[in-house]
């Protein structure tokens, strides 16, 4: 999120400085929905050491950058302070297109999400761990919830940013498929009628993405500490693995039911949610599914060489982001505080302290 350091409110001057930006930083950037916002993405990468340690890089650069401009930089869910009246709609032609076709949805307060992309050999393992995935996303969900601020006001959630952004159409966790061919028609039929211009204005929690060759998990708050962010990667990297080669095709997916009420507590009570758990008859802790993951994909780190990345993971679900803004809030600076504390994160990137070994 871009931000006055003099104010700490969203500074709507995302064309102004992607144009700053030399070619080369400039490819891993770009404008999102509102102009108080920006995109890094890093390059691809075979492990998560070097995907951070480029995030990293990236982040310390733009803080770099927007320090010149007399801006500061900070990474949550949400902004907690903004409304409706301090967005902006970003110029360019997606995004007007967007606003156009939303109208004033477009116009809602900016919410920042983490997306990650794991590369698939075949559109066969592909839906097969678009399948597998499709069942963890609220736990990701629960885990990764940074946004406990809306409008000023503690909302009562742990990631408000989830019922924010779900106003947009084409929201929410996708369906099972049966084949990439039914995936391939679900997409296909609003292209054909004209309901939307390409396949990425379908914003599921996660998705194929065919151009490139991978399956996007897009379910994540965007995390304010680089640490935190390498051990969902490296979770995520693990998960879709273990579900595109061992994910049993017998067994029953779970009702949509089960999936949308568990998303929901993921993101009113985040790591103190209780899922709705169908085979055991009854509401368990996410603490107790978080564990069975961590099992059961531990083998697949260690093969894909993330395992200390993901060891981090217990860290994130002890001190998780909403918690750790609600203390930041609860002191004489408030919700300032909050976003003070941010941007202070975002320039530290670099400084983070060493995965454990």
């Amino acid at each position: 999120m871009l931000l006055d350091p003099l104010t700490w409110m969203p500074a709507s001057r995302s064309e102004e400085v992607l144009a700053a930006l030399d070619a080369e930083f400039a490819a891993h950037t770009s404008a999102e929905t509102h102009g108080s916002a920006i995109e890094l993405a890093t390059s691809p990468h075979e492990n998560v050491a070097c995907a951070l340690d480029e995030l990293a890089g990236l982040r310390g650069r733009l803080a770099h950058e927007l320090e010149g401009l007399e801006l500061a930089g900070a990474v949550a869910g949400t902004h907690p302070l903004a409304t409706w009246e301090d967005t902006e709609v970003s110029p360019g032609a997606r995004y007007q297109f967007l606003y156009s076709s939303l109208r004033e949805l477009a116009r809602r307060e900016p919410t920042f999400a983490l997306h990650v992309h794991v590369g698939i050999p075949d559109p066969v393992s592909a839906v097969r761990a678009l399948n597998g995935v499709r069942e963890h996303l609220p736990l990701l969900l629960a885990l990764t919830a940074n946004s406990p601020f809306w409008q000023g006001r503690d909302s009562g959630l742990a990631s408000a940013r989830t019922p924010v952004f779900q106003v947009f159409p084409r929201t929410g966790g996708p369906r099972y498929f049966d084949d990439y061919a039914a995936y391939v028609e679900a997409i296909d039929v609003l292209l054909r009628c004209d309901a939307i211009p390409e396949p990425t204005f379908v914003w599921w929690d996660a998705r194929l993405q065919p151009s490139l060759g991978t399956l996007e998990v897009r379910v994540m708050d965007a995390q304010t500490r680089v640490s935190d962010t390498g051990a969902l990667v490296a979770l995520v990297q693990s998960m879709v693995r273990r579900e595109a080669l061992e994910r049993d095709d017998t067994w029953p997916p779970s009702l949509p039911e089960v999936l949308g009420e568990n998303r929901f507590l993921a993101a009113r009570d985040g790591m103190r949610a209780e899922f709705v758990s169908p085979e055991d008859g009854r509401c368990a802790p996410v603490t107790e599914r978080l564990a069975r993951v961590l099992a059961d994909v531990a083998p697949h780190a260690r093969e894909v060489g993330c395992a200390p990345e993901l060891a981090w993971i217990h860290h994130l679900a002890t001190q998780p982001g909403d918690a750790r803004q609600r203390a930041i809030a609860a002191r004489p600076h408030g919700l300032r505080g909050v976003l003070r504390a941010l941007h202070g994160d975002f320039v530290a990137a670099r400084a983070e302290p060493a995965l454990p070994a």
